[in-house]
C-alpha cells in the first residue's frame, strides 16, 4: 500500500466533500461568476473523472520506468493556476440541476473505490485500456495520483467559487 498517496488522496477528497457539504442546494447550483461552473458542476466533473476502476482493473503490463514519473509534470501543470484547461467531453459536467445529497453520495462511492485500489492493487503496473491525450499510458499509481492532483486543483477553484457566492 502507498501510504503517502492514500493520505494525500484522503486529504484532497475530504476537503472536496467538506466544501460541497457546506453549501445548500441553491448555492450548489448557482453560477458564481461569468464563465464559471457551479460548485455542483465542479463536483459532477470530478465524479465523472473518478470513473477509472475499469481502467485500473483492466489490461496491464509490467512498467519499465519509475511508476510515478509522469506525476512530476502533471503536478507542475495543475499547480499553475494561470493555465486555463479544457476538459475532455466525457468528463464535462451536466447542465441540469444537481441534487446535493445524490452528488455527495455518488462522489463518496467513487472515492471509496479509489481508496481500496490504493490499498490493495499493485500500483506499479501500466494500464493499457485508456490514456489521457498527449500523456501516453499511465500506471495505476499515476492514474490515482492524477485524480489526487486534479482534486487539489479543483479544491482551490471550489474555494474561489464559494467565496464568490
Amino acid at each position: 500500500m502507498n501510504t503517502e498517496l492514500l493520505n494525500r488522496f484522503d486529504a484532497a477528497t475530504e476537503k472536496l466533500t467538506q466544501q460541497l457539504s457546506s453549501l445548500n442546494e441553491e448555492q450548489l447550483n448557482k453560477v458564481p461568476f461569468e464563465g464559471s461552473w457551479t460548485a455542483g458542476q465542479l463536483g459532477n466533473h470530478l465524479y465523472k473523472s473518478y470513473n477509472i476502476i475499469d481502467v485500473l482493473k483492466g489490461n496491464v503490463e509490467e512498467t519499465h520506468r519509475d511508476p510515478a514519473v509522469k506525476l512530476i509534470e502533471i503536478e507542475k501543470t495543475f499547480k499553475d493556476f494561470s493555465i486555463k484547461m479544457k476538459s475532455p467531453e466525457m468528463v464535462l459536467p451536466t447542465n441540469k440541476h444537481i441534487e446535493k445529497e445524490r452528488l455527495l453520495s455518488s462522489l463518496k462511492e467513487r472515492i471509496e473505490i479509489q481508496r481500496e485500489a490504493i490499498k490493495t492493487m499493485d500500483l506499479s503496473k501500466t494500464c493499457l485500456d485508456a490514456e489521457i491525450p498527449g500523456c501516453g499510458p499511465f500506471t495505476r499509481r499515476e492514474w490515482l495520483g492524477f485524480n489526487t492532483i486534479h482534486t487539489e486543483r479543483h479544491n482551490y477553484q471550489l474555494a474561489n467559487i464559494i467565496e464568490s457566492l
